[in-house]
């Protein structure tokens, strides 16, 4: 992957992880994004080389030995180098790079004397160890961003901790960067220098550089530092310490990202949670008992339409069940929120739907290291104050179907009436044979086998308007069955739909957001 892919796509891990990883990792971020275009944009033709070493180690007499000419004062019990000094070998042209390192001390060196370093800025740094918390903190300021380093180490102090721990240690992914030059050698015998090269080698081992050269160099020894010199002539030449110093540092910052943002294998299967979520949210909205509600109010509705006429008023000495929750009546028109009469959830139903969304965060996150689990979970809350009046919104607006009654109970009905009509026609019949009887006027009804034609339409009419009655009752037990099934159905999909948008969906947001940001960390490493 080119270098351009890797600094896009550090870019987009310091947009991603904003809020989700540590302000100060996203400020080293996007420092480096800063640095790193800088440096880009900036001349390629010079390649910027620190000397970096603790106090007496001889870093200025390489400065100037290198340089060919004594620019760099030089002490040995205490430090003299106070501000970072620049030599640049080479036509003029480094003077904005300077700049941009505030680099305020510079010198041009002779480039006829050494053509072979043409394009090389070299940089004598403070010595790290100094008393001056000023000299140390210009170290550490330039060692981020120079493009190679050369750390000067002496035969007294070259296992020193702070040098290992705080320099050496930490900048193990800019090996392709860095040599170490063992200094003043000239002061041990040859088994010495053998040893103590040796023993160098196992200690910047440990620090996770194996394999960094090391170059034996004394400044006051005819060719002592030759195998420096070589390493310079070709760092300059290639022109890869640039971008090699910016892939180092990318490097570096993915090996920290890695763990923070673990690329998983596939995603973890949600639908067991989904599942439980959705219930606990059709309990906590009353879905049940919104569902016996309609079932009831069908069978009582039902009962009333085909039930007797005269005794009808009966059946409206209950209240009917969906009116009581508020429900059932005519839908809203659009935008406007129907609320319902049901009571808020009990602390049972909302604990299961805070247990429920707590299950699902914790599947989501699995696998994940904080703060992954917190993000998530706060997520799937995140409009958790909107549930309640969303799901009651929900019930409120859903269509149960009970607007329309079935149309045989009109027809049911219709007979019932007919029914009735013949039982009173019957009963007149009988009452104006009564009273013609009382006027002792003569007057026989005819009659159906046995029975009077009144009593057979009074009997008939009252008889069969309770048996129409009688076989209506399982037929509208069925309808109020249908009409359960129905209602559910509509009373879950609006519920799942505000499971959907109020905790799924923030949580599938920042599913995906871990998933972009996770890819980038990838690119990022190339």
């Amino acid at each position: 992957m080119s270098l351009a892919d890797r600094l896009e796509a550090l870019s987009s891990v310091a947009t991603l992880g904003a809020d989700r990883l540590s302000e100060e990792l996203i400020g080293e971020l996007r420092g480096l994004d800063d640095r790193a275009g800088a440096r880009l944009r900036l001349s390629g033709e010079y390649t910027v080389v620190a000397l970096a070493g603790a106090t007496g180690s001889g870093k200025s007499s390489l400065f100037n030995a290198i340089a060919g000419a004594p620019l760099a004062a030089v002490g040995v019990r205490r430090p003299t180098t106070s501000a970072t000094q620049a030599v640049i070998l080479g036509p003029s042209g480094a003077a904005e790079l300077l700049d941009w390192l505030s680099v305020a001390s510079r010198q041009y060196g002779d480039a006829a004397e050494t053509p072979e370093l043409s394009g090389l800025v070299l940089l004598d740094l403070p010595d790290h160890d100094s008393t001056e918390a000023s000299h140390r903190a210009e170290v550490d300021r330039l060692v981020r961003l120079v493009d190679a380093f050369v750390w000067v180490l002496d035969p007294q102090k070259y296992a020193d901790a702070v040098v290992h721990d705080s320099y050496l240690r930490p900048l193990a992914a800019h090996r392709d960067v860095m040599v170490v030059a063992l200094n003043q050698s000239d002061r041990l015998s040859a088994s010495d220098l053998v040893a103590c090269v040796r023993d160098l080698d196992r200690l910047l081992a440990l620090d996770g550089l194996a394999g960094v050269p090391v170059f034996a160099t004394s400044a006051v020894t005819p060719g002592g530092v030759d195998p420096l010199r070589a390493f310079l002539v070709e760092t300059v030449a290639d022109h890869r310490a640039r971008t090699a110093r910016i892939a180092a540092d990318l490097d570096a910052t993915a090996d920290r990202l890695a763990p923070l943002v673990p690329s998983r294998r596939s995603d973890p299967s949600l639908k067991e949670p989904e599942r439980a979520l959705r219930s606990a949210l059709a309990r906590a909205a009353g879905v049940p008992a919104v569902v016996d509600a309609v079932g009831k109010a069908h069978e009582r509705r039902g009962v009333a339409a085909v039930g007797w006429p005269p005794l009808r008023w009966l059946s409206k000495l209950r209240p009917d069940p969906l009116r009581r929750l508020g429900l059932g009546r005519s839908s809203a028109p659009d935008g406007v929120l129907r609320r319902t009469s049901m009571p808020s959830g009990s602390a049972v139903s909302r604990a299961g739907v805070d247990s429920a969304v707590r299950s699902l965060a914790d599947a989501s996150s699995s696998g994940l290291p904080p703060p992954w689990p917190r993000l998530l979970l706060d997520a799937a809350r995140s409009r958790a104050s909107d549930v309640p009046d969303a799901l009651d919104g929900a019930i409120g607006g859903a269509s149960l179907g009970m607007d329309r009654p079935p149309r045989w109970w009109r027809w049911a009905a219709a007979a019932q009436w007919a029914l009735l009509g013949v039982a009173v026609t019957g009963a007149l019949w009988l009452a104006l044979l009564a009273v013609l009887g009382y006027l002792q006027i003569d007057l026989d009804a005819p009659s159906l086998g046995p029975f009077a034609w009144p009593t057979v339409l009074l009997v008939g009419g009252l008889v069969g308007g309770l048996l129409l009655r009688v076989l209506a009752r399982p037929f509208i037990a069925v309808g109020a069955a249908r009409r359960r099934r129905r209602a559910a159905s509509e009373l879950r999909r609006r519920v799942d739909a505000v499971g959907e948008e109020l905790i799924l969906a923030p949580l599938r947001e920042e599913l995906s957001a871990y998933s972009e940001l996770a890819s980038a960390v990838r690119r990022l490493a190339g």
